[in-house]
């Protein structure tokens, strides 16, 4: 680590982004429900004067008070991983970064006013140098997107619906907030997954993290290409019975599963949008305020889409065959009402010939009417 007028510099010869927008690596779901969030004036000032009874202070005093903060002098290479990422994303003020005593591999960014970051030791002991690089990338990803508020708020909400589980239908309120708010926050945990791409700018070491959160620290007993293979196999695996369950297994979880993870991490590094913003073109903060938010809702729109499109999984392979379906039903009855009211407009006498390899003919017509398909062959008569 070295020192120049700009402040502190990565310790290996890593792609700098000055300026760059969230909006660069965030997920389309996550982006279109910020920039309308962004847009709207003073939304972050009530938002915090309405999240005025939250713990805030009592939780920097407990992080402060049971737990050790990253300098210089303690953890001092995770310090210098701290300051790379804000140096590679252009986050000026650096947040202060603690380390709790907990074996479950974890790590958050909450805060209101200013956000802090939160490493568990069992975490800092799974990994290694390179995908701990990725982990506090992801974590500074959360703070310049402005996660930390939201996720606060979560964590809030959720030991709220506990402590008023008992009140009559006050836990239903809550536990659709806490819902949704887990929902987005998926959503975000894959934008910051990019984000740790772009501070590590090794997506082997990406790959790595995950596997070992997935699976311990037994990187000799593990294989990348099996482990996204298990993410296609649990798209496609199964009936709608299995999808159904998917949605009841992840609807608890503010983060998605763990091959998911990789699976998305792993498509988007071979994206052309990852590629151009490596070669330096991505939106600049800057342009923040002129972003439109109808442009972002269309590409949001455009993403699920896509997904439903692409997708392996039998549940949304159907919905798009419904939908599909109902486009081609929908184009097929509007022809054949169009036709039939309309070229057969004044005729009167019509029969039609339902034998087997009949067509239908209007009485004193020789030509054959739009709609008349042979019987038997799976055509709806309208």
């Amino acid at each position: 680590m070295t020192e120049n007028d700009q402040g502190s510099v990565p310790s290996r010869q890593r792609k700098r982004f000055p300026g760059i927008s969230s909006r660069a690596y965030e997920h389309p779901a996550d982006r279109s429900a910020l920039v309308a969030l962004r847009k709207l004036s003073g939304f972050d000032t009530a938002f915090k004067a309405l999240s005025g009874l939250l713990p805030e202070r009592s939780l920097r005093l407990l992080y402060l008070s049971d737990s050790v903060r990253v300098s210089d002098a303690q953890f001092s290479h995770l310090n210098d991983m701290l300051r790379d990422a804000c140096y590679i994303l252009d986050l000026e003020k650096v947040p202060p970064m603690y380390v709790v005593q907990d074996p479950k591999p974890n790590a958050m960014c909450i805060g209101l006013d200013e956000p802090i970051i939160v490493v568990t030791t069992g975490l800092v002991e799974l990994l290694d140098e390179e995908e701990m690089r990725a982990v506090v990338g992801h974590e500074v990803g959360h703070a310049l997107s402005g996660h930390a508020v939201y996720r606060t708020v979560l964590l809030f909400l959720t030991n709220l619906a506990l402590k008023v589980a008992w009140i009559p239908l006050g836990t239903v309120a809550i536990t659709a907030i806490v819902t949704a708010l887990r929902e987005w926050f998926r959503k975000s945990e894959l934008s910051a997954d990019r984000a740790g791409l772009l501070v590590g700018q090794d997506v082997r070491a990406s790959m790595r993290g995950l596997m070992k959160i997935a699976g311990g620290n037994h990187l000799h007993e593990m294989n990348v290409d099996a482990f996204l293979a298990q993410a296609d196999e649990y798209e496609k695996a199964g009936d709608l019975r299995d999808s159904v369950l998917k949605i009841l297994n992840v609807l608890p979880r503010s983060h998605p599963f763990t091959t998911v993870r990789a699976a998305e991490l792993k498509k988007w590094s071979e994206s052309r949008d990852y590629q151009r913003i490596m070669d330096g073109h991505y939106p600049k903060r800057s342009e923040d305020k002129d972003t439109s938010v109808t442009d972002s809702f269309r590409e949001s729109a455009g993403h699920y889409a896509d997904t439903v499109r692409t997708s392996k999984d039998p549940l949304l392979k159907l919905v798009g065959d419904i939908a599909g379906g109902a486009g081609d039903l929908a184009g097929d009855l509007g022809g054949r009402l169009r036709n039939r009211f309309g070229g057969q407009a004044g005729q009167s006498g019509q029969k039609t010939d339902d034998s087997p390899g009949g067509d239908a003919r209007a009485d004193g017509d020789d030509g054959k009417a739009d709609g008349g398909g042979k019987a038997g062959d799976g055509q709806s008569e309208g």
